[in-house]
Parts: C-alpha cells; structure tokens; sequence
C-alpha cells in the first residue's frame, strides 16, 4: 500500500504529465499521418523530408534549450510564492523568443538550398528537400514562440493549455496536407461520391501545411501565455540581467548540450543518408515509429522538471527526493510495456507509413533492435528533467556530448563509413549511446550530490547560486 505522502506524489505527478503526454500522442498520431501522407508519394518524398529532419530538430530543440532555463527559474519563483519574478521572467522570455525567432530565419533562409548537399542526401531529392527545408523556416519566429511559451506556461503548472494549442495546431496540419500534397480527386467516403479540390503541391504542400500551422500555433500560444493569470509577462521587455543571468546560465549547456547533440544527429543522418534512399526513408519512417514510444519519458520529464524546480524553491529535500524516486518508478515500467510493444509492433508500424517491402524490413528491423533500450533510455530522461528542475543542466551536457560523439558517432563512423555495414549497425551505436547515458546519468543520481544541501532556501538564493 501507498503512503499518504507517496500518494500525494502520485497525484502531483499525474496532475502535470497526463495533459503533456496526451498532447504529444495526439501530436505523434498527426505526425504518423503526416508521414504517411508523404509517404504515399513514394520513397524518394519520405527520404526528401527525412533528409533534413535532424537538422530541424536540432534548431527547434534549441529554442527549447532556451527555454530550460526560464522553466527553472519560474518553477522554483512559484515553489518560493515569489509569483512577481515569475511574471517579470515571462517578459524576458517574449524578448527571448522573438530574437531568437529572427536571427534563426536570418540564418537559415539563405542557407536551406545547400542543407541536403551539406547532409549528403542524394542528388535526385536535394532540389526537393531544400525547398522543403526553406519553406519550414519562413515563419520560424511564430515556431520559436509556441516552443518557448509552451514551457513557460508548464513551468507555472499549467499543461493543459499548451495540450490544446499543440493539438489544433497538428490536426490543422493534417487538414491542409490533405488539400495541399495531391492533386484534385473524386474520393467516396460512406458510398458518397465527391470531389476533393487538391493543390497538387506534393512535399512543397507539406511543407507549406506545416508552416502555416506553425504561424497559427505561434500566435494562439502568444494569447495564452498573457491570459495566464501566473505567468502573464510583467515588466520591461528590455534585456534585464537580474532575471536573464540566471536563466541563462541553465540554459547555455542545456543549449550546448542540443547543438553538440544535434549536430551529431546531423552526422549521423548523413552517413545514413549517404547509404542511400531505401535506408534514408526506413531510418526517417522508423525515428517517426519510434517517437510514439518515448512520449511517456518526455511527458513525465515535464513534470519532473516543474515538480522538483518547486520543491527546489521551497527547499524541501525530502519531497524533492520522494518525488524523484516515484518519477523513476513510473519512468521503468511504462518504458518496459512501451518497448515491448515496440518490440512486437515493429513491422505493423514500418506498414503505416509505406508500401516498400524493402522499407519496411529494414525499419522493422532497427525498431525491434532499438526496443530492448526503452526503460534506459526512460531512465535518463527523468534523471535530466530532475536536473534541469534544480538548474544542473551542465553534467547532462558533458553526458551527452560523451555518449553522442564518443560512442554514436565514432561507432557509426568505424562500422558504417569505414567497414561498410549498414544501417542495422548504425542503430546499434545509437542503442550504445542510449545505455551510456543512462549509466552516467544513473551514477550521478545514485551518489546524491545533486541534492541542494540546506533544509530551507529562498528563490532569490538559489538563483545566486546559478548567477
């Protein structure tokens, strides 16, 4: 039976991660359809939106980067009652996310068209992907306000707003897909005949589906965040080093952390990318397979982030270390059911998205192999989110940066480019890398050193503490 005390976690706990993990299983749902939809224009469309993926991930992830550390330090403002600072870093956090928005466009924008050759796609789908990879990043600055917004207003506890916004967000997307990929055509749901008018646009559609998504996105999440009666942004919106200090100071690694990690994402899907199409879309096809089966891990990351972040600004340690252990507890047996069915999935899930037979045994493949590394992975992703609740961010980026390129990238490199296997042995690095992380993240938890040492501590010392 459950303590009192351990219940109360539980329900602390459930609280904040249902409406995170509900949002992102509606959001891998779209994304399944959305890579189906593609993928039904065959093989080379799925490799020309899967060529650049890694390198959209890792510049959104650090927008997200960024937003670790307004996360921390509102978490821990709300935990000490101090709801002004919260307000106030809000502000920061709009100034933020607009700047960042822009320098990303400026950036990126001129750039997109030579991204494919830089990440070695094939020469029949770079024209493709470049105007795919473009068109993303037209309204990035509305994308760098959902993503750091959405933080924000999980960090004061609210979930279930961003759950709302992220989920019309997606199904609109599904919807302009829909008229925007295929051509003009007669479909018959029920027995009813009529016609579908289609702009026939293809992968540019999905591309202009996503981008206008995300302007919708952007500015619903905008509204939000100032209707939020805990987090409506307060203040001046010029740079005040009082609040950016520390936040920034949690979220460079975490910054450093996403673009070292990223970037070796990039790596890594360009010698992937370079073994060719059919391994380009299964590689593609299987990460979206995939992703479904991690949304537990992150979803509970949220709340571990917020929960400990409070408990941290209340500086009570044994309900910031009670919390830990139930978060972990959780994290291992939703991981082990989440593998298992991945395990026994994996072919099913490749059929989803594609009709290549080739595609499909290889992608089944891989995720079968990937699955085994479930409840590891889970293990590390709780442990960060822990981290990041109390602003240690720096141990998780030496961590990954380690597993990353001293285990994936190096192993990829000797196995793939130098001896020639494929991308079985390929995931096998990245399953290595999984483990490795898991371990060094589980050795610094176990040694209990990240534990603030005072019984009591206000927000405004502990964020001297970062600063």
């Amino acid at each position: 039976m459950l303590s009192e005390e351990r219940k109360g976690y539980l329900k602390l706990i459930a609280r904040l991660a249902w409406p995170t993990i509900l949002e992102q299983v509606l959001a891998t749902l779209v994304s399944y359809v959305d890579t189906a939809m593609v993928g039904r224009l065959g093989k080379d469309a799925s490799a020309a939106v899967g060529a650049t993926m890694t390198l959209n991930w890792m510049l959104g992830g650090l927008v997200m980067a960024l937003g670790v550390g307004f996360l921390a330090y509102i978490a821990r403002s709300m935990g000490a009652g101090e709801a002004e600072k919260a307000h106030r870093a809000a502000a920061q956090a709009v100034t933020s996310a607009v700047s960042v928005g822009l320098l990303l466009t400026a950036l990126v924008l001129p750039l997109a068209k030579y991204v494919p050759g830089w990440m070695r796609a094939d020469e029949s789908i770079r024209k493709t992907a470049g105007n795919y990879f473009f068109i993303l990043y037209i309204p990035m600055v509305f994308r760098s306000a959902a993503l750091m917004f959405s933080t924000i207003l999980r960090a004061s506890g609210d979930t279930r707003t961003p759950m709302r916004v992220n989920t019309a967000m997606n199904l609109l997307n599904v919807v302009l897909n829909y008229l925007l990929i295929y051509e003009t055509r007669v479909i018959s749901p029920l027995g009813v005949s009529f016609t579908m008018p289609g702009a026939d646009l293809g992968v540019e559609g999905a591309a202009i589906a996503s981008a206008i998504s995300f302007a919708v996105g952007g500015i619903w999440m905008t509204v939000e965040l100032y209707k939020s009666p805990t987090v409506s942004p307060r203040g001046s919106y010029r740079p005040d080093a009082a609040i950016l200090k520390p936040c920034f100071k949690v979220a460079l690694p975490s910054c450093l952390q996403r673009l070292a990690t990223s970037t070796g994402y990039v790596v890594f899907s360009s010698m992937i990318n370079a073994l060719g199409p059919v391994s380009t879309a299964a590689h593609s096809i299987a990460n979206t397979a995939e992703s479904a089966f991690y949304i537990p891990g992150w979803g509970m990351q949220t709340a571990a982030s917020t929960l400990i972040g409070n408990a941290y600004g209340e500086g009570n340690n044994k309900k910031l270390s009670g919390l830990a252990r139930m978060l972990l507890t959780l994290e291992i047996i939703v991981m082990t059911i989440s593998g298992l069915i991945l395990f026994l999935n994996a072919r099913a899930l490749m059929g989803l998205f594609t009709k290549d037979e080739e595609v499909i045994r290889l992608g089944a493949k891989v995720l079968k192999m990937v699955a085994v590394s479930e409840p590891l992975y889970g293990v590390a992703i709780i442990i960060e989110g822990v981290f990041n609740g109390i602003g240690d961010t720096f141990h998780s980026f030496v961590f990954n940066v380690i597993g990353m390129w001293g285990v994936r990238i190096l192993g990829t490199w000797i196995f793939v480019d130098q001896l020639g296997y494929g991308l079985a042995a390929a995931w096998a690095c990245m399953i290595a890398h999984n483990v490795t992380l898991s371990f060094m993240q589980s050795t610094k938890y176990l040694r209990g050193r990240w534990r603030p040492s005072g019984t009591k501590q206000s927000t405004s010392a502990s964020n001297q503490r970062l600063s």
